[in-house]
């Protein structure tokens, strides 16, 4: 439940045993203490391995390389997450974040979360003659929300493609040379 609640976001397995005993989510048994690291990560790797969730790793754009710490992961099938959780409103930008992780996989690509400095960007896209940088977002209409989507791919120096894929947004454009993308469009394109 706890994975299925924070897809997309950045997650560390030895924090997943804090948040159970501070949410009380282990009172229901003899267990009043911490699960042990490696078990958390023996229950998750037997998820990934049923292809119910997908992890994701973070890739440090500058140093070239993969970091240790803070992947992500996806879950396989959205409709089990709301059974598992319960539909709810307002959470649609996650959402949309899995659909484009699993679409590029699709697609053949893989997949990987970059960070440049101290920012994320949500996709890098590879195969062997190809690259992209991807961010996902819910809309693009607020400046604040279209800063803080571009900043990360301006700070990328390299020439390959980079792009914004937003379920709103009221212009399709080019913007400092970075692609703005309605959802749709980038569902529809293969």
């Amino acid at each position: 439940m706890f994975l299925a609640d924070n897809i997309g976001n950045n997650t560390s397995v030895s924090s997943i045993g804090n948040i159970l005993i501070g949410e009380g989510l282990l009172d229901e048994g003899p267990r009043k203490t911490k699960p042990a690291t490696h078990t958390l990560q023996a229950y998750i790797a037997a998820l990934v391995e049923a292809y119910i969730f997908y992890e994701i790793k973070r890739f440090d754009i500058k140093e070239k390389g993969y970091l240790r710490t803070l992947g992500k992961y996806y879950i396989v099938d959205i409709g089990l997450r709301n059974y598992l959780l319960g539909f709810r409103e307002g959470d649609t930008s996650h959402i949309i974040e899995n659909i484009v992780y699993f679409e590029l996989l699709r697609r053949g690509y893989d997949v990987a979360v970059g960070k440049v400095d101290q920012k994320e960007v949500d996709f890098i896209a590879t195969k062997p003659d190809e690259k992209k940088y991807l961010q996902v977002t819910e809309s693009m209409l607020a400046p604040e929300v279209r800063e803080r989507e571009l900043t990360p791919l301006r700070k990328i120096r390299d020439n390959y493609e980079k792009a914004v894929i937003a379920l709103n947004c009221d212009f399709v454009q080019m913007q400092e040379g970075i692609k703005i993308v309605k959802l749709m469009d980038f569902l529809l394109d293969a």
